[in-house]
């Protein structure tokens, strides 16, 4: 283990950014080698003046970025394998997947990944379809920044399952979800611009804010998502652009919105004149969702849609439903940054779409998340979980005297990985963190089998049952999607 001690004399801010960059830079610069061994939190801690929950922040962010990767057991470790001579540090909290002991360390519960099912050989038949059509050639050339005409056709029928009126005019074919949000900040919010959000939301959001330099802020949720009240609120703070709203199974408590309170955010946000974002990552896991905010209020949102939950991530498209005084905004966007999806696996996808695999698949999806939501509430009995019979998610608060970091931390030391409620807090309109609940988002798709699915519960149960140990050195996994 290396006696590392960084020289935070000459960096401002935040004591745990100032540790994060000072490693960078070290690491740039060659003092820190691949493999070292990095102090422990409590030591470097003591050795800089600080609180031991000040390192374990700043180790978290290094390892967000991909510069050190944490063992369970064994200690935070330099990587070897990126370029930390650019800049500052990523945006996007996500290590890469093999720092993270994803297939032998660690039982992965933290990832909301889809469970993998018949995809393969399907999306391989359809592949071959497309390589041996004699029009293939003409996927790959430039084509048009919202997709191909057929594209966006079958993206509007794709979004239309959700009982949205979506021609095919105003639908954008993206590279995912995640490019989704990022072009529609993109297009409306300039540097400085207010973001608002859940009180608990998505980290991608909050991590694209950090990226384009805008202010996410936290609005305050009930048991029917983002109260309208705090949202009358907060619409008096500051350049307010946009709202963004995962309304059906939020992320990470698994809450459906109602009707009722969709058209309450819908009239607001009219009234107010900001765009909504409503991501519909989840929604074809419910058959009987309420109506899409976009339905209340179809020139104020952007309706936003992936096949990574439902047909495989691999393909990257996903659809977004644009209010035409919006699009050009987000045309520019694209043509900025990646000019257009891309078009083979947009065809891949169009062709699901169309002769109705990816209705196929999508039922798949939703049957296993059911037989795996079964399960858990078989085997977390005696614990309080907020969920969805069909989610990929549960939301599990803690018994006194857990703690949300504490917790997960002393799952990831038995071997599992799940999500800190602390990964998905905001900070409210002061710039603190919002209250944060005693609570741990557990993914039931992330694993492969039953069986591993059913040794990660079976742990967390007797987990949670106990009593957590003194003076444990917490250290958030924020390994999240």
């Amino acid at each position: 283990m290396t006696t590392w001690l960084p020289d935070l004399s000459k960096r401002n801010g935040p004591r745990y950014r100032a540790i994060a960059e000072a490693l960078r830079s070290d690491i740039a610069e060659g003092r820190l080698g691949a493999g070292v061994r990095l102090p422990t939190h409590r030591d470097l801690a003591y050795r800089l003046g600080v609180t031991v929950g000040t390192v374990t922040r700043a180790y978290a962010e290094a390892e967000r970025s991909g510069l050190v990767a944490g063992t369970v057991g064994r200690g935070t470790f330099v990587r070897g394998d990126q370029d930390v001579t650019a800049g500052h540090l990523a945006a996007f909290p996500y290590p890469a997947i093999e720092a993270a002991g994803f297939e032998g360390d660690v039982i992965e519960l933290s990832r909301n990944f889809p469970a993998s099912g018949e995809e393969g050989p399907v999306i391989a038949k359809l592949l071959a379809e497309v390589a041996a059509a004699p029009t293939f050639s003409n996927l790959l050339d430039y084509q048009p920044h919202a997709g191909m005409a057929a594209h966006r056709m079958a993206g509007s029928r794709w979004v239309a399952r959700a009982g949205l009126h979506a021609p095919a005019e105003r639908i954008v074919v993206t590279g995912g979800g995640q490019y989704g949000i990022s072009m529609a900040l993109g297009s409306i919010a300039e540097p400085g611009d207010v973001i608002l959000t859940e009180a608990l939301t998505y980290p991608g959001l909050t991590a694209l804010g950090r990226l384009l330099k805008l202010r996410v802020i936290g609005v305050p949720i009930d048991e029917d998502g983002l109260r309208p009240d705090a949202l009358e609120a907060a619409l008096r703070f500051g350049r307010v652009k946009a709202l963004y709203l995962v309304p059906t199974l939020h992320n990470p408590t698994t809450r459906i919105m109602s009707e009722a309170r969709r058209r309450q955010i819908a009239a607001i946000a009219s009234a107010h004149d900001i765009v909504v974002i409503e991501d519909d990552a989840y929604g074809f896991l419910v058959s009987d969702a309420p109506p899409a905010i976009a339905n209340f209020a179809p020139d104020q949102t952007i309706h936003l849609t992936s096949t990574s939950k439902s047909l495989a991530p691999g393909l990257r498209i996903g659809h977004a439903l644009v209010p035409e005084r919006l699009i050009g905004g987000m045309l520019a966007t694209m043509r900025a940054t990646s000019w257009m999806a891309s078009p083979v696996m947009a065809e891949v996808v169009s062709r699901a779409i169309m002769d109705g695999t990816a209705e196929r698949l999508a039922q798949a999806k939703r049957r296993e998340a059911a037989a795996r939501q079964e399960m858990a509430h078989r085997l977390l009995q005696g614990v309080h979980l907020e969920t969805k019979p069909t989610s990929f998610h549960i939301w599990l608060s803690l018994p006194e005297p857990w703690r949300s970091q504490e917790f997960a931390e002393a799952a990831r030391r038995q071997g599992v990985a799940i999500s800190p409620a602390d990964a998905f807090a905001t900070t409210d309109r002061s710039g603190g963190r919002v209250a944060v609940p005693a609570a741990v988002r557990i993914s039931v798709g992330g694993v492969k089998s039953r069986e591993l699915l059913a040794k990660g519960l079976n742990i967390l149960a007797r987990l949670a049952a106990q009593r957590p140990a003194p003076a444990r050195i917490v250290d958030p996994y924020l390994s999240i999607v």
